[in-house]
């Protein structure tokens, strides 16, 4: 199965560009929100609610994400509600899913920030993006922000 999105956000760039920045995390969920959503709806998965797991990291930290995500959901450039729920679970559940989602990430972004640098977990796990027609990832499962 192809994952739908891949979102890196360049902190050093976005701090550069934006005397105001967003916080970078907030930006990437909300860009994997959307795009995960026009992703779902592309397969024809118009209905039921789809649930996010996320690792826990504090009580502040735990409610700022799920206020965030609630917000994002609400109010989105896809002009729908998003049908989808969040779960937090606590770090010592040992979630398969989680730790895959580790695995997956740090060789993109080893990827983005050192992009000569060999990095074969990264080849492996670019051959799993999704693709325009073309067969090109940028834009498609791999965005870069800014």
């Amino acid at each position: 199965m192809q994952s739908a999105k891949q979102i890196p956000i360049r902190k050093d760039k976005l701090n550069r560009k934006y005397s105001t920045p967003g916080n970078p995390y907030n930006i990437a969920l909300g860009f994997g929100l959307e795009r995960i959503f026009l992703h779902l709806k592309s397969l024809g998965c118009n209905a039921g609610v789809t649930f996010f797991l996320f690792e826990s990291r504090g009580k502040k930290e735990d409610k700022d994400l799920e206020l965030e995500f609630r917000r994002l959901c609400s109010r989105n450039v896809t002009g729908h509600q998003l049908p989808f729920d969040i779960i937090l679970a606590d770090k010592r559940c040992n979630s398969a899913g989680l730790q895959l989602v580790d695995l997956i990430a740090r060789p993109i972004g080893r990827k983005i920030l050192k992009p000569d640098q060999p990095n074969r977990a990264y080849d492996i796990v670019e051959t799993k993006f999704r693709r325009n027609p073309e067969g090109h990832v940028n834009g498609w499962g791999l965005k870069v922000f800014p």
